[in-house]
């Protein structure tokens, strides 16, 4: 088999799905898998359902601040294993950071349900479950990812580039901004993408942290389908997948001015 098919077999093994998705969504039927002929109806349906609109705003919100705390924490965690050098406890560190990563999120959610439940008793707080338990649990997970992210990037910078800064009278955290950060800015746009859509698309620890009061969009997705899949699902799934796509495209054409702009 040449490459080229096997290259189209694997596309259409991956895309053939969310493509019947997007042509679903414009189904005039109820039935998801009947079609009655090409409708927008269930776009606008999508957009006067409140609680489905409600907890999109929520999923946003948490995956937001989820995602940029991650980032910073993330960038921390990464500058320590990789540009301090040894220090005690330093293995124990990455161990603790990346334990997330393989992790079953059962037994985090389990974890830190009984984390928050421990402290609401002692402490007060929190007095009970909503977005911000959720978005610390979220924190927690993502930030693994984003120090392995950055610390691939750090890994890699010319340390004599930094030392420089230093020689020329910069201060520590003014050589950090101006030197390290341009060039792991890259490294910080693709951990924070990353943080941002395992926080959005999270659904097993968001029902262990969440309350009544703070429902997330996988949560009225999963309880929607097991009642039966509504065609408003197909509409929300197919603008998710547009913005996906422009912003993929934004930054293939943002990359290819770059490109373009360093050659001239």
């Amino acid at each position: 088999m040449s490459l080229r098919v096997a290259m189209i077999v694997v596309f259409v093994f991956l895309y053939a799905p969310m493509l019947l998705l997007v042509i679903y969504s414009f189904n005039e039927s109820r039935l998801v898998t009947v079609w009655a002929g090409f409708s927008t109806r269930w776009y606008g349906e999508l957009f006067r359902d409140r609680q489905m609109m409600s907890a999109l705003w929520v999923s946003l919100r948490v995956a937001f601040m989820a995602a940029t705390t991650a980032v910073v924490l993330g960038t921390l965690a990464a500058v320590a294993l990789t540009r301090l050098g040894p220090f005690r406890g330093r293995n124990a560190l990455g161990v603790l950071v990346t334990a997330p990563l393989v992790i079953p999120e059962v037994i985090t959610g389990l974890s830190l349900l009984l984390l928050f439940v421990a402290m609401g008793q002692l402490i007060g707080w929190p007095a009970e479950r909503g977005m911000v338990t959720v978005w610390i649990a979220h924190v927690t997970f993502a930030t693994a990812f984003v120090t392995v992210v950055v610390a691939a990037r750090l890994a890699r910078f010319e340390s004599a580039l930094y030392e420089a800064a230093l020689d020329l009278g910069a201060t520590p955290f003014r050589a950090f901004v101006q030197v390290v950060l341009p060039v792991i800015a890259p490294a910080l746009l693709a951990g924070w993408l990353l943080a941002f859509t395992l926080s959005l698309d999270d659904l097993v620890i968001a029902s262990f942290t969440t309350g009544p009061g703070a429902t997330t969009l996988p949560m009225v997705v999963f309880s929607s389908v097991r009642l039966g899949v509504s065609p408003k699902v197909n509409a929300l799934a197919t603008l998710l997948i547009a913005f996906v796509v422009l912003a993929a495209l934004a930054s293939w054409w943002l990359m290819q001015r770059r490109s373009a702009y360093r050659d001239t």
